[in-house]
């Protein structure tokens, strides 16, 4: 399905009928992802999932946005679908969006429950070897933007941002690399505590992207959440285990099985 907001084209799936459950998607991924946990979603939920601007089949943003811009994308989104009240799931990026939310003084949607699979929000630290390492990136950045460099090496800076970052940086359109730089060095953790419906995080254990250790300090903060963590899983751990996954979902979302 397809919805415009803000003269972007958004695709979009709807299926099934009840109360909503909203599933937002991680960085660099797309709602193709989430079929499996649709399919059993949508026997007791309506399913509503977006690609997010910049991803999957929708249009990029205008700009390069931080995450409180996509914090307005999902209330616009879902008033345009007449959405009221809702259960959120995110994964990694999807479960960042979620948490900005509680930022709001107010929302114009109920929040009843939240499944965070593999979250982002915590700041990571950075290594020593880490911050050498950007700090010889910046450097070179400065230099080959230099107007004389450009002319001499054309393809240098080009070059230099190919080989530097993470894979999800390099796939990544200049726009929405901007965008993911100013995405994750945004640290959440201040937020935390005003995360008051009753909420649900499942983590593989083997996640190093957002590891466990993200899911034992919101556990610790949210007034109202619980841990589920899957064995011999990553960062995609509802593709991981998804028989496990399902179940543990499903218990939450009382859907008998």
């Amino acid at each position: 399905m397809n919805i415009k907001i803000d003269n972007m084209n958004i695709n979009y799936i709807c299926e099934g009928e009840g109360e909503a459950i909203v599933l937002l998607h991680g960085w660099g991924s797309n709602i193709t992802l989430f079929k499996s946990m649709t399919e059993l979603l949508k026997t007791k939920y309506q399913v509503i999932a977006p690609d997010m601007p910049g991803f999957g089949g929708s249009d990029e943003p205008p700009s390069a946005w931080c995450v409180d811009d996509y914090v307005d994308f999902v209330i616009k989104f879902l008033g345009e679908l007449g959405i009221k009240k809702a259960a959120f799931l995110g994964h990694s990026f999807g479960g960042r969006v979620i948490i900005k939310f509680f930022e709001r003084s107010t929302l114009p949607f109920e929040i009843t429950k939240i499944i965070l699979a593999d979250s982002a929000g915590v700041k990571p630290k950075k290594t020593l070897k880490q911050k050498i390492k950007i700090k010889t990136y910046k450097a070179g950045k400065r230099i080959l933007s230099l107007g004389i460099v450009k002319k001499l090496f054309p393809d240098a800076l080009h070059n230099l941002q190919s080989k530097s970052g993470s894979a999800d940086y390099r796939a990544a359109s200049p726009l929405m690399r901007q965008t993911m730089v100013r995405v994750v060095n945004e640290d959440l953790t201040h937020i935390f505590s005003k995360v008051t419906p009753p909420t649900l995080l499942i983590w593989g254990e083997n996640d190093t992207a957002t590891p466990v250790s993200d899911a034992e300090l919101m556990e610790r903060l949210m007034p109202d959440a619980g841990k589920v963590v899957l064995k011999n899983c990553g960062h995609y751990s509802f593709i991981d285990d998804m028989y496990t996954f399902n179940r543990v979902l499903a218990s939450f979302m009382n859907i008998p099985l």
